[in-house]
């Protein structure tokens, strides 16, 4: 599971040393070496689990597609964003979102404050 893109549809295969990354950065992080270049790529879909090569000297749109289930690889990547948001207003100023909305419990509601004297053989 990549950390670097979300939504990654396919792993991709290092040249260099033939270990399957699911991106370049993931790469750079586990390996001590470069990322070599090449034209050829070799592709995992994670759809079907299976292998495919792509030529990438001649890259057209119907590549975007596995060969074998037809899943659409080539999308916007989904990166993790750090998110620090307040919900709601500030508390020194307007106290009302701090207060404690529980209910108190009837003890007359109770299961054990029934009189059950005359249920009773």
């Amino acid at each position: 599971m990549c950390k670097h893109i979300l939504n990654a549809q396919v792993a991709i295969r290092a040249p260099c040393c033939k270990q399957w990354f699911d991106c370049a950065e993931c790469h750079a992080e586990s390996q001590d070496h470069n990322l070599k270049k090449t034209v050829e790529m070799h592709f995992l879909c994670k759809k079907c689990k299976k292998a495919f090569r792509k030529d990438m000297s001649n890259y057209e749109e119907s590549d975007e597609y596995c060969p074998h289930c037809d899943n659409h690889y080539v999308i916007e990547a989904k990166t993790p964003q750090a998110v620090l948001g307040v919900e709601g207003e500030d508390p020194r100023i307007n106290a009302r979102m701090l207060k404690d909305e529980r209910v108190k419990q009837d003890p007359s509601r109770s299961l054990f404050a029934l009189d059950t004297t005359d249920r009773i053989g």
